[in-house]
């Protein structure tokens, strides 16, 4: 018997120590169609996706595809249903070439000996056909997030799939990039694939998918026709109550200069160029300065310089009137810097290690928290549990929780509560809140907007257009490693901006206006 559905979900149960992450979940993907699946972070999105590609196994309930009910017990499995996962944190290997991840697991042998040619050919092929540009012998750790992604979605194709899950898939991308995503997912259901389409971004899902199935602390809300919802309505059907789309605030009251950067200089990790060449810029207290771009100009790597994670090549850094040029990370944490940095794993937890734990990682040594070189583990674990109840971030097991058994966006809510209740001088907040839902995002920008509002320097990079124009005091425009334009919120608009962070204009002070 044929099926409607390629794929069906049927009463999932996926529990975890403390959590059930699916509770009775029923999914139906049709032929060709692409099917958003939305939700909170922590609403159990990854989770339901995880047991479909063979990551988990669940409790209870079937997976039938054309409806025949089917084993999953891996993702080789996967792979031979043909079914591919684009992941939210992508599963490369950093030092081999792209296509070398590409074919990985998946190799072309013949008499035992490796068929690169062929598969160089093949995969030339899909990416000419699908617009997905990327350089096949460059290493994977020299390029940019969204070449990544083409890398991984180029990965999926190789093994012709059919069923394409795409988790989070956004959530790095500047503006453009998601326009050519989006570009290629109608693409490919046009062609009869499949798309499963993680996110919580709502303008997404109104432009590409065709129905949306929303869940709500591991419980399945509904499923709806694209054409016959709003933004409103699916963001009430996500969070349970009516949100906040835009930012409210007062015009900012700037005060003293906290920051003064002068003519910074940051080497590129991989060229003779700089990767942030001769940058000045002050922020003062009251104010929310956004540095915006497309990625890859410079942010991360200006931003690695200012908290110390990288040697700066020339300028000068002074907080609060202290040079801080030359500091560690800890002293300039000292100096009165907090950091929410761009990449959670690497720079932000130690994944391993308690929730507890995390939130105390540069404040352990106060007073409050040890006595005699002794942890005071109580006051740890009641600091935890407030940061943890007034950022709501949801863990199985409270402050005991491994840091990396919680949800992308439950880890970056502690990052943030961590960050911000230090209540330090200056806030620098890259990315803030990438990978988060509507109701936490309006939390988080109330937070940088209640610094702001305390007289705290606030230094946000962002890639969300939107974002920057609703935070923002004043917006600075990086492209190719310099400042090429300065910007009131109130007064441009994003078309302005985008044509700076596409290098098609520049400020007079940044050389010629094209």
């Amino acid at each position: 018997m044929d099926s409607e559905y390629i794929i069906e979900m049927l009463n999932i149960r996926k529990e975890f120590p403390g959590i059930v992450a699916n509770d009775d979940i029923t999914l139906q993907l049709r032929r060709g169609e692409i099917h958003a699946l939305l939700g909170e972070n922590g609403a159990g999105k990854s989770t339901l996706m995880s047991v479909l590609f063979g990551l988990y196994q669940p409790e209870a309930g079937e997976i039938r595809k054309n409806g025949q009910t089917v084993r999953i017990h891996n993702p080789n499995d996967a792979t031979a249903l043909h079914i591919g996962m684009v992941h939210q944190h992508f599963k490369l290997v950093d030092v081999f070439t792209v296509l070398d991840n590409i074919i990985l697991g998946a190799e072309d042998t013949k008499l035992g000996f490796l068929q690169k040619k062929v598969a160089r050919k093949k995969v030339q092929e899909l990416s000419e056909k699908y617009k997905l540009q990327v350089d096949l012998d460059a290493k994977v750790e020299d390029i940019t997030v969204g070449m990544q992604q083409r890398t991984e979605i180029l990965k999926m194709l190789y093994r012709d799939n059919e069923i394409l899950i795409f988790d989070e898939p956004t959530a790095v991308l500047t503006p453009q990039e998601i326009d050519e995503l989006m570009e290629i997912m109608r693409g490919f259901a046009k062609e009869g694939k499949s798309i499963l389409f993680i996110t919580h971004k709502l303008n997404e899902i109104m432009a590409v998918a065709d129905r949306c199935t929303v869940l709500r602390k591991g419980k399945c809300v509904g499923t709806v026709n694209i054409a016959d919802t709003n933004q409103q309505e699916l963001s009430n059907m996500m969070v349970g109550r009516p949100v906040q789309l835009q930012v409210e605030k007062m015009p900012a009251k700037p005060g003293d200069v906290i920051l003064d950067v002068q003519n910074l200089t940051v080497h590129a990790k991989n060229s003779k160029k700089n990767a942030v060449h001769d940058v000045s810029f002050q922020v003062r207290g009251g104010e929310i300065v956004c540095i915006a771009g497309i990625d890859g100009n410079g942010q991360s790597e200006l931003v690695y310089g200012l908290t110390g994670l990288e040697k700066t090549a020339g300028g000068h850094v002074t907080l609060c009137g202290k040079d801080i040029s030359k500091a560690s990370v800890h002293k300039r944490s000292e100096a009165g810097m907090s950091h929410i940095p761009e990449d959670r794993h690497k720079h932000g937890l130690v994944l391993d290690d308690t929730l507890e734990n995390n939130i105390v990682l540069q404040s352990f040594q106060e007073p409050r928290f040890q006595k005699l070189g002794f942890i005071k583990k109580d006051a740890v674990r009641q600091y935890a549990q407030k940061i943890i109840d007034q950022y709501d971030v949801r863990s199985g097991q409270g402050p005991v929780t491994v840091a990396r058994s919680m949800s992308g966006g439950n880890q970056q809510k502690a990052i943030i509560g961590r960050e911000v209740d230090r209540g330090l001088p200056l806030l620098i907040a890259v990315q803030p809140t990438r990978g988060l839902d509507v109701g936490a995002i309006e939390y988080i920008h109330k937070q940088l907007v209640a610094q702001r509002d305390e007289g705290k320097a606030v230094l946000l990079v962002s890639l969300e257009l939107d974002e920057v124009m609703n935070l923002s005091d004043r917006i600075l425009v990086m492209y190719e490693g310099e400042i090429v334009g300065e910007f009131d919120p109130k007064t441009t608009t994003v078309q302005e901006l985008g044509l700076y962070m596409a290098g098609a204009k520049r400020d007079g002070k940044g050389g010629a206006q094209a």
